[in-house]
């Protein structure tokens, strides 16, 4: 009986087109599927090296997790092999963004997926790890950064529309005011006529500034000066329309400083986020760190698919106006020290001790 059971589970994985894959060492197969060998208790991906196992050992596995989740571990040639498996999914990851910016709007996840030879659902993953961002978002952003690149310099608005890769006047407006939260000629005016609102107050950690445009919160200072904070919103946006003094605002600012007491809540107001794509990159990897925990600029980098932009990944942090909301002070430096902060490291050091004694 064990014998058949032996036979039978040999024959499947013969029929299986990934066993081929593991005999001729396919590196093509390294981002479809990890195989386990039962005898060892090890995973290893098609292109490795080692010995060829029984057919009637071996079992598949989407992905290293659930190769791990089964019980098995990864063999050593696997934990070599992993700079060269990080390079084909930036390769591929690079692929979809090309793709994605040269079309007139974002291709579908089956598309991209197809694309690459992989899964939609792999593909997902696959991306998100080198990009940080969905598919989905970086066609929302990589767009963006057209807009606001071209509105910025002397092209029209109608030079801007197909610079966008958008076919229409209206497709434009509709998701340039999405974009911009103003009206492109307001914006390429240097933010001329768009209402901002803010607020100056004090919170523990000194005095804070928090502006808002119709979009979302799109600045949170914070210094010792108040009116150095009013006159650097002026130095960012200086050609919009800056409200204070309004009393409703003053409930959102109210929101931001229980955010800066207590750190470890969620921030719930959306937000107006402008940055060029490695930017928003960076900052959503800033994002998805959880409260009282740190990492490294060098880990970021990894994050992202960018191991060696380092030094830009720090840059990125120093360039965040959203204190706190996007928490680039939960960022430290291999050795553990806290290094600068825009806002001051005395600042950062707070919030780090407020999230880890919550």
């Amino acid at each position: 009986m064990v014998a058949k059971a032996s036979t039978h589970a040999a024959q499947t994985v013969l029929a299986d087109p990934r066993w081929q894959m593991i005999v001729n060492r396919d590196a093509s197969g390294d981002t479809l599927f990890v195989y386990g060998v039962k005898t060892t208790g090890i995973y290893c991906r098609p292109s490795s090296c080692t010995r060829l196992p029984k057919p009637e050992n071996v079992v598949f596995f989407d992905s290293p997790e659930a190769a791990e989740a089964a019980g098995f571990r990864p063999s050593l040639r696997n934990a070599r092999d992993k700079s060269e498996i990080l390079r084909q999914h930036v390769q591929l990851a690079e692929a979809a963004c090309r793709t994605i910016e040269q079309s007139e709007s974002c291709p579908t996840l089956n598309t991209l997926a197809a694309q690459a030879g992989l899964s939609p659902y792999h593909f997902q993953r696959v991306f998100k790890s080198v990009v940080g961002l969905s598919p989905k978002a970086y066609d929302t952003a990589w767009r963006a950064r057209t807009i606001r690149t071209q509105l910025h310099g002397q092209q029209s608005i109608t030079e801007t529309i197909y610079s966008a890769g958008l076919s229409s006047s209206s497709r434009f407006y509709e998701k340039s005011q999405q974009m911009l939260g103003m009206r492109p000629k307001d914006y390429k005016a240097g933010g001329n006529n768009t209402d901002i609102h803010f607020a100056v107050g004090e919170c523990s950690l000194g005095s804070i500034l928090v502006a808002q445009s119709r979009k979302g919160v799109c600045a949170i200072l914070l210094g010792d000066d108040p009116d150095q904070l009013a006159r650097d919103l002026q130095d960012m946006m200086p050609k919009a329309n800056l409200i204070g003094g309004d009393s409703e605002f003053e409930q959102v600012i109210a929101r931001v400083v229980g955010l800066i007491e207590t750190p470890t809540k969620a921030f719930d107001l959306p937000l107006d986020i402008r940055g060029t794509a490695f930017q928003e990159r960076v900052w959503q990897a800033l994002r998805n760190i959880p409260p009282g925990t740190t990492v490294t600029y060098t880990e970021i980098a990894e994050q992202i698919g960018q191991p060696s932009a380092v030094r830009a990944v720090a840059n990125a942090c120093g360039k965040n106006c959203l204190a706190v909301a996007i928490p680039c002070h939960r960022v430290i430096r291999s050795d553990g020290s806290l290094s600068g902060y825009r806002w001051g490291v005395e600042r950062k050091q707070q919030l780090l001790h407020r999230e880890s004694h919550p």
